[in-house]
């Protein structure tokens, strides 16, 4: 009797032992774990703000993080290379929400440039006195160098400080302004300042917004300098309750300090 033959026929050769795969399956394969891992990434940052808002930034480690997703707190470090790394990333979508937050607030006002400028500096004091753990991350906190509240404003492609640095120049640079001569800067500021212009000017052009460089003077500079340093001191002082004696009413506080603000440069404060 014959036996049946173990070999494959000719016209159905056997299939290679490592099949190579299709490119399409390749690239689909590759879209999934890209979608996958940006999910992840979006709920590691949820999860962190969540952690942020409910308990102050002492609260965002990555083991909190790892615990509340389900996994370990090596993996984590797939997507930050550490703490702080992913506090920056943090610090970046708060400062993106406030620069939302405060282009809404101005959104109904005309074209007046200190109606704007005032707008932005009431919308900043409410939003940090609502947010109180998200401003203490970005404004308040030594984390990291670039979360000290010295370098806020050096940032000036980010939302918040772009909107205000801009806000703030249309109104100085007004013929109505009455700007400060470089002879009240103290001569140790002048070089530093001379380099936040040139930085500043940078930023204007590429808003489209041609400003002599004879008008953006290092006076004119350091009269921004102040007039940030004074809004950001206040509202500090709002948000951790160091005021020196209790107040009522602190927004009357407030008011007063823009008038003041608004008086140095000659213009009159607009009601909110």
């Amino acid at each position: 009797m014959d036996r049946p033959s173990s070999r494959v026929p000719p016209s159905e050769p056997a299939p290679p032992s490592n099949p190579v795969p299709h490119r399409g399956g390749r690239d689909q394969a590759g879209r999934r774990r890209a979608r996958e891992r940006a999910a992840t990434d979006r709920d590691i940052r949820r999860t962190a703000r969540a952690l942020l808002v409910e308990q102050g930034p002492e609260a965002v480690t990555l083991r909190a993080i790892a615990r509340d997703l389900g996994i370990t707190a090596p993996a984590l470090y797939r997507y930050y290379a550490s703490r702080d790394d992913l506090l920056e990333h943090l610090r970046a979508d708060v400062v993106t929400d406030l620069g939302e937050a405060l282009a809404d607030e101005i959104a109904g006002h005309d074209a007046d440039g200190p109606r704007r400028l005032f707008a932005i500096c009431r919308g900043f004091r409410h939003w940090a006195l609502t947010h109180v753990n998200e401003f203490t991350l970005v404004f308040a906190s030594g984390v990291t160098a670039t979360t000290s509240s010295s370098a806020k404003l050096q940032q000036l492609t980010e939302p918040f400080g772009r909107l205000f640095l801009l806000a703030a120049g249309d109104v100085l640079l007004s013929d109505e302004a009455a700007l400060p001569s470089d002879d009240v800067v103290p001569a140790e500021l002048r070089d530093d300042l001379a380099g936040y212009r040139d930085a500043l000017l940078a930023v204007l052009a590429e808003a489209g917004i041609d400003v002599p460089q004879a008008r953006l003077t290092v006076g004119t500079t350091y009269l921004m300098m102040q007039f940030w340093a004074r809004l950001y001191g206040h509202v500090t002082l709002e948000v951790f309750g160091n005021y020196p004696i209790p107040l009522a009413k602190p927004e009357a506080l407030f008011d007063a300090l823009l008038g003041d603000l608004a008086r140095e440069i000659g213009l009159d404060v607009p009601a909110a």
